[in-house]
């Protein structure tokens, strides 16, 4: 089995999260799953986003989370984006995604200053987590937990990082 590519994608009314993860078996080493990048977006600009990254890579699925507005996101997916070939759209459940994005965040990067004092439900990470989301919904995807993002050692490594 080779490597894939799969898009993780959370879908929202105002914004909505990307993750790019390269999933499977390399010639060099065993079976493994990397986040190359993840993202929040504003919702006008999701599907040039995603268009973009069609353009780049060959992605082999996009993942969708399929609570609030995945429907409608599901068909303009379909009707808008182009790529050959078309990657599978597979809706994953995403049911509690929110909550555990907040803690996964706070171990991606730590507290700092006064907010480690603050017990961590109480904590607010202090931009959106939608990528975070998106990240959860293709470890659902693959029946992993954590894909490793500690290490990614950047706070919202940007799809604009893989120079989209």
């Amino acid at each position: 089995m080779a490597t894939r590519l799969l898009l993780g994608f959370d879908p929202g009314r105002d914004k909505c999260g990307l993750a790019l993860v390269q999933s499977g078996l390399d010639d060099s080493g065993p079976p493994g799953n990397e986040v190359l990048s993840h993202d929040v977006v504003m919702a006008g600009e999701a599907i040039a986003h995603i268009q973009a990254i069609l353009q780049r890579f060959r992605i082999a699925t996009l993942i969708i989370g399929n609570q609030t507005t995945s429907k409608q996101w599901q068909q303009r997916l379909r009707s808008e984006l182009v790529a050959e070939p078309f990657p599978e759209i597979v809706p994953v459940d995403e049911r509690n995604t929110t909550l555990l994005a907040r803690d996964r965040y706070w171990h991606m990067f730590p507290p700092q200053g006064l907010q480690r004092l603050l017990p961590q439900g109480l904590r607010q990470p202090p931009r959106p987590i939608d990528d975070i989301v998106a990240i959860l919904l293709v470890e659902r995807y693959l029946g992993v937990e954590n894909l490793g993002v500690e290490n990614l050692g950047v706070e919202n490594s940007g799809v604009g990082d893989l120079g989209l």
